[in-house]
């Protein structure tokens, strides 16, 4: 099964040095630490593209969990690369967020990883719930296209 994570614009870009802490025994960036990485990516696009951080949203009792991720490893991060964060939203409905994200390697501009997260809007019982009629707005404003 093929899964787009391709790149649509606007495209949120966040640099990132790995540290020690961030790599196994051989020095390779632990797979899990990509899904960090990734919300990283997401939060700041939240804030930098969408301009409502995760935590407006968490003060009016909504939460957006993870409900599926895809990655696609393509060539390992090691200590001391300087990576960059590609994340955008590829699409969207009233009670989900799909955020589709590339990370390459600084120098040589090597793809690491293809990823993406789907998201579910709840409420803070756990409910699926929609998303604030601001948030939707604010989204269809910017992803006209989509």
């Amino acid at each position: 099964m093929k899964i787009d994570t391709e790149l649509t614009e606007p495209v949120d870009i966040q640099k990132y040095r790995i540290i020690y802490g961030d790599t196994d025994l051989a020095g390779v960036v632990y797979y899990g630490n990509y899904m960090r990485f990734l919300e990283l990516g997401r939060t700041e696009y939240m804030r930098n593209i969408i301009k409502m951080p995760y935590a407006l949203f968490e003060d009016e009792g909504l939460r957006f969990p993870v409900a599926e991720v895809y990655t696609r490893y393509i060539s390992p991060a090691l200590y001391d690369d300087l990576i960059f964060i590609h994340t955008c939203i590829h699409e969207f409905t009233r009670k989900t967020i799909k955020f589709n994200y590339a990370i390459a390697r600084e120098g040589d501009n090597k793809k690491i990883i293809n990823a993406s997260t789907l998201h579910v809007a709840v409420d803070i019982s756990g409910k699926a719930t929609s998303f604030p009629e601001k948030l939707l707005n604010e989204m269809k404003s910017i992803f006209a296209n989509l």
